[in-house]
């Protein structure tokens, strides 16, 4: 499957956000929602963690010593235990969800308390520059923009986050030039 030119150095760049949030929890087991078809958040960051999985409804199936991917698709449960992670990474992934409340009460079930919650979204900013990039440069996948269901400011991320129970806001930053949100929850 051949990606558009920018989509690797937008992963890397998103991939880069994790590590230092990642290494406050060593050995950990960490879930990664929308994990891709080629699950390269996993990969990457496999020698940082015990163990893996990564969920998405394009996922090619994966079963190694540390990491594995099930193909599913997001609605409001995951096959999981509740406690069952010590990280969990939401990466470009909740702009694409009808229902992003109810996917973040299923993280705040799925955290074992003091586990940390990794989220990248697309800030209202950059709309306008994702379409032209997407559909009249070809330079990232016109798909993924088109799917979009809604773009955060951080006023959207912190009322969002106040009305799931068992989660804490820690952190929100804007990068990549303010078109991007990454936000860094806690479970209570």
């Amino acid at each position: 499957m051949k990606e558009p030119i920018l989509e690797p150095l937008l992963r890397l760049m998103r991939t880069k956000q994790v590590l230092p949030y990642l290494r406050q929890y060593p050995n950990c087991r960490l879930l990664d929602i929308g994990c891709g078809w080629e699950a390269k958040l996993l990969r990457a960051v496999a020698p940082h963690i015990h163990s893996g999985i990564g969920v998405d409804f394009k996922a090619t199936l994966i079963k190694s010593e540390k990491i594995e991917t099930q193909s599913l698709t997001l609605q409001d449960k995951l096959p999981f235990k509740d406690a069952s992670f010590d990280f969990i990474t939401m990466l470009a992934v909740l702009e694409h969800l009808e229902n992003d409340y109810l996917i973040l009460e299923e993280c705040a079930r799925l955290l074992v308390p003091g586990g940390g919650l990794l989220i990248t979204v697309p800030s209202r900013y950059a709309k306008h520059v994702l379409e032209f990039l997407a559909y009249k440069l070809r330079l990232i996948n016109s798909d993924e923009i088109r799917d979009h269901k809604r773009y955060y400011n951080k006023q959207d991320v912190v009322s969002l986050v106040e009305r799931v129970h068992g989660l804490n806001l820690q952190e929100h930053v804007y990068f990549q030039l303010g078109f991007n949100n990454r936000i860094f929850i806690k479970a209570t």
